[in-house]
C-alpha cells in the first residue's frame, strides 16, 4: 500500500480548534498568572496571521494546556503560571519551561520548541536540552524576555534568527 502525500497544515478552519478559554492555561485572576506574548513571522519577517500555538507545562500546581491563534499581525497571548523545574528522565533537572507547538500554513507538520525564561539564568545554564544548542545566538531564540505583565517570546519560522525547533 502506498502512502498518501503530505499536505500543509494551514490555513485553518476555525470550527472547533480555538475556543474562548483556549489562551488561558490558568483562569484569569489566578495568583501568579502572567502573560506570554509574541509574534509569529515567516522567513521574510512578515507576520503570519493564521498560525496556531499550543503550550503545555507542568509545575507545582499541576499541568496546564493552552491553544491560541494569531491575529492579523501574527500576535498571540497566552495566560499561564510559570512552571517550576522539571525532573528529567535521567536524573537531571530541566529548567522551568513551556513546551510549544506551532501550526502554520506552509508547514507539513507542526514544529515544536521550548520557551525558557530569562530570569532563570542558573537553571538555564544547567538545562540539558537548552545547553545542547551549541551556538549562543541560536540558544537565545528559546528564551522569553521578562516584560511588564509577563514574558515576550517571538517565533521566526525560518531564515535569519530562526527559532530553534526540536525533533521528536
Amino acid at each position: 500500500m502506498n502512502e498518501t502525500p503530505s499536505q500543509t497544515v494551514g490555513p485553518y478552519f476555525a470550527i472547533g480548534l480555538p475556543w474562548p478559554e483556549g489562551p488561558y492555561a490558568v483562569p484569569a485572576g489566578t495568583p501568579g498568572a502572567v502573560w506570554l506574548r509574541g509574534q509569529v513571522t515567516d522567513g521574510a519577517g512578515d507576520p503570519i496571521g493564521d498560525a496556531m500555538l499550543e503550550t503545555w507545562q507542568s509545575g507545582s500546581e499541576g499541568r496546564g494546556f493552552a491553544r491560541c491563534g494569531t491575529d492579523d499581525d501574527g500576535c498571540y497571548a497566552i495566560l499561564f503560571r510559570k512552571p517550576g523545574p522539571v525532573p528529567g528522565p535521567d536524573g537531571t533537572t530541566q529548567a522551568p519551561h513551556l513546551a510549544m507547538s506551532v501550526f502554520a500554513r506552509g508547514l507539513l507538520h507542526r514544529v515544536v520548541t521550548r520557551v525558557y525564561f530569562d530570569d532563570e539564568a542558573e537553571a538555564n545554564a544547567a538545562d540539558p536540552v537548552l545547553t545542547s544548542v551549541a551556538e549562543p545566538d541560536r540558544r537565545a531564540t528559546l528564551i522569553a524576555e521578562r516584560g511588564d505583565d509577563g514574558y515576550r517570546f517571538d517565533i521566526r519560522l525560518q531564515g535569519e534568527g530562526e527559532t530553534v525547533f526540536l525533533a521528536f
